[in-house]
């Protein structure tokens, strides 16, 4: 049974969770990613948490976890903070698996790649390694163009115009890659009822979300910003020494293919699979494949 727990953290930051399975039992962690929450992860809660004690957190600034007003809160180092906090407090500081898609894969490749002795193994779903996305914006017209939308998110007025008519401006992130199409393989996912799930986490404030993006340097370039041109990665600093599965959906409009191309010089011990028809919403569209592949990673 999925619970809904409010866990304080030490450094005064609260996060709302969605948790299965018996506390005692080996931590999983599941990272949801924007626009969304932690309960995109439920049918994975429910497969697992039978063997495992299973914490989906909703991240700083959504839902009812803390949201902190100021821009800098949502820098990556302070947002890893509470995920390793979250796991002293639940699961004694070891994380027998990570999981975790889009924005919370970028803080699970941060945290694997500053503190490796706290996780034990890492699933990353349709998110950019760092050094691969910093490569693939300086470099790429094609990723340039693809993540253009990270520019309008960081505008002052985003989160209202996001809001409007309905969120009329954050249906197309999902619609755009076929989400209500059943006709497409793990379409037909977004119905009235999910819509409605989105909507209550969207009602609950957008801002949090959007500064994600604000305190991120990495962003397509400008004539305005074009810091992400001078940005350099030290190999140290990003290199993930945790066995590492990646899951792509090779579909994803926002996030092609060619971000896996040399990951492996940054992840020495790495799997990659590989799912032709699935888009950036994999974890929606093939919730059985996703878990399957985890079982995979944990019987390794």
């Amino acid at each position: 049974m999925i619970q809904n727990n409010q866990v304080e953290l030490a450094h005064g930051i609260t996060l709302s969770c969605r948790t299965a399975g018996p506390p005692s039992a080996p931590l999983l962690m599941f990272l949801h990613g924007f626009p969304e929450a932690a309960f995109v992860w439920d049918a994975l809660l429910e497969h697992f948490g039978d063997r495992y004690f299973c914490v989906a957190p909703n991240l700083r600034g959504y839902e009812q976890s803390s949201s902190p007003t100021e821009v800098e809160a949502y820098r990556v180092k302070h947002l890893v903070s509470d995920i390793v906090a979250l796991a002293r407090q639940l699961g004694g500081g070891t994380i027998e698996a990570l999981i975790a898609h889009d924005w919370g894969g970028a803080l699970a490749w941060n945290l694997a790649a500053q503190q490796p002795q706290l996780l034990k193994r890492l699933v990353i779903v349709n998110s950019p390694h760092p050094a691969t996305f910093l490569r693939e914006l300086q470099s790429s017209p094609e990723q340039q163009a693809a993540s253009a939308y990270m520019n309008f998110i960081c505008r002052p007025d985003a989160e209202a115009l996001l809001a409007e008519n309905d969120f009329a401006r954050l249906w197309p992130f999902f619609t755009n890659m076929g989400a209500a199409d059943l006709s497409k393989p793990g379409g037909g996912w977004l119905t009235d009822s999910m819509r409605e799930r989105y909507r209550l986490v969207w009602r609950a404030g957008l801002t949090g979300a959007c500064n994600y993006y604000r305190a991120s340097p990495l962003r397509p370039p400008t004539p305005r910003d074009a810091g992400v041109m001078a940005l350099h990665f030290p190999p140290e600093f990003v290199t993930v020494r945790v066995p590492t599965t990646v899951i792509w959906g090779e579909g994803d409009t926002a996030l092609p293919p060619a971000l896996l191309d040399g990951l492996e010089s940054f992840v020495p011990t790495l799997r990659i699979v590989r799912v032709p028809e699935a888009t950036h919403w994999i974890v929606h569209e093939r919730p059985t494949l996703i878990a399957s592949e985890i079982e995979h990673v944990l019987a390794a």
